[in-house]
């Protein structure tokens, strides 16, 4: 008697047309995202494609949303991989729809619509709102430390970065001299800019536009090495500036004093003089990362927070380059009561938990003031400061003594 098997036969033909709704269960997550997305407001999406019919053809933004949130809320981030499983996962395929857009053409859409995406956050809050998912007991803040897409090593200090300047401006110079030969002189300006009262014009057009641009929208890190170096020591050099500021400040605060015959109750501070140079050190390739402690060591990138409720929905989240959680819990809390109001809901939390890394005293009592009970732990580095008749520094010791708690008996804590 012959052994018995399924057959497994990978040329057999089908004899209808297979179905994308029987590639997966009727629960599957990736119908759950699909309409979702189908109840969305994706006007913001649809509205900067052209309405004539012209052009090339794009993918349907509707799916092109289902397929990132659906990848994302999967952990998946890199473009290629979604590509990759637009290929080999059944249900990857089944939200694409049997499409296959290519890693670019992902990449370009996030970054096209990264406003409308983020959007998103208060129309999937409202939607939990109506299902009644977003309840308001407790909850719940936390930080993580995210990796940036930079290199620790690419911490560099001022003087570095203004010898790489004048390096690369050496190295201009000398690929000129061999172009246009030695001695000579280049008139690169445009034929209209040539004339004083051009460019003068020009520069008026173009300082009114600056000024425009920089008053609607913050400076984005440039793409290109040299011009990332110029933007860092830009910012170190105004980050110079304001300490100069500060200590002018503070001269004058003192000097008014004094003229004024007041008595200080303590002794004057000693003259500071700032440095002739900035100090400190910038990342060349994200300014904006910084290096954080983290669990497993120090990291290059942002302190990502998070608002939850005991439903695991999470109500707001937000991302700083703060070393500790110290001073997060006010803005966390003023962002959640902003996403409710957004998403409809007009309740506040009944009760906030945190850990001991975000003991702030005058947060806590503005929170409890709001109608709302605040449930966290001091440290010792934390009575020690609100003993001595202030409020918890964000010092090196506060940050590397606090354990966090899990969430879940912190919710229970809190309820008990």
């Amino acid at each position: 008697m012959s052994q018995n098997f399924i057959a497994c036969d990978r040329d057999q033909e089908l004899f209808l047309p297979p179905s994308l709704r029987e590639w997966l269960p009727a629960g599957h997550f990736a119908w759950f995202v699909v309409d979702a997305v189908a109840e969305l407001d994706l006007s913001a999406f649809y509205g900067v494609y052209r309405d004539d019919g012209h052009g090339r053809p794009a993918h349907d933004p509707g799916m092109m949303v289902a397929l990132l949130l659906y990848a994302y809320a999967r952990g998946e981030r890199s473009s290629r991989k979604i590509e990759r499983a637009c290929v080999e996962d059944v249900a990857v395929r089944v939200v694409a729809g049997n499409k296959a857009p290519d890693h670019t053409t992902l990449a370009r859409f996030r970054q096209r619509h990264e406003a409308a995406l983020a959007d998103l956050f208060g129309e999937v809050l409202s939607l939990c709102a109506e299902a009644g998912l977003v309840e308001l007991g407790v909850v719940a803040i936390d930080g993580t430390k995210l990796h940036a897409n930079a290199s620790r090593d690419a911490n560099t200090d001022y003087e570095q970065i203004a010898s790489e300047i004048l390096e690369q401006a050496d190295a201009v110079d000398r690929e000129e001299d061999e172009r246009y030969g030695p001695g000579s002189s280049v008139d690169v300006l445009p034929e209209g800019f040539r004339s004083s009262k051009g460019r003068r014009a020009w520069l008026r057009e173009a300082r009114q536009r600056l000024e425009q641009r920089r008053a609607e929208e913050a400076r984005p890190i440039p793409r290109s090495r040299p011009d990332r170096l110029h933007e860092c020591a830009r910012r170190l050099e105004e980050e110079l500036a304001v300490e100069c500021r500060a200590a002018e400040r503070q001269d004058e605060m003192w000097a008014a004093r004094s003229a004024a015959g007041e008595q200080p109750s303590s002794r004057p501070p000693k003259p500071y003089s700032p440095p002739d140079t900035p100090a400190g050190v910038i990342n060349t390739s994200d300014p904006d990362s910084r290096r954080l402690k983290a669990p497993q060591g120090y990291l290059q990138g942002y302190n990502a927070q998070a608002a939850v409720n005991d439903r695991q929905i999470v109500i707001a989240a937000e991302v700083n380059a703060s070393t500790a959680d110290f001073g997060n819990l006010g803005p966390m809390v003023d962002a959640t009561l902003g996403e409710l109001t957004n998403a409809g809901v007009s309740e506040t939390p009944e009760v906030v938990v945190a850990d001991a890394g975000y003991w702030h005293t005058e947060q806590m009592h503005e929170i409890v003031n709001r109608g709302s009970r605040c449930s966290s732990r001091r440290t010792r580095a934390d009575a020690r400061h609100h003993d001595q008749g202030g409020m918890a520094a964000p010092t090196r010791s506060c940050a590397a003594r606090f354990r966090p708690t899990a969430a879940a008996s912190s919710i229970e804590n809190a309820r008990a």
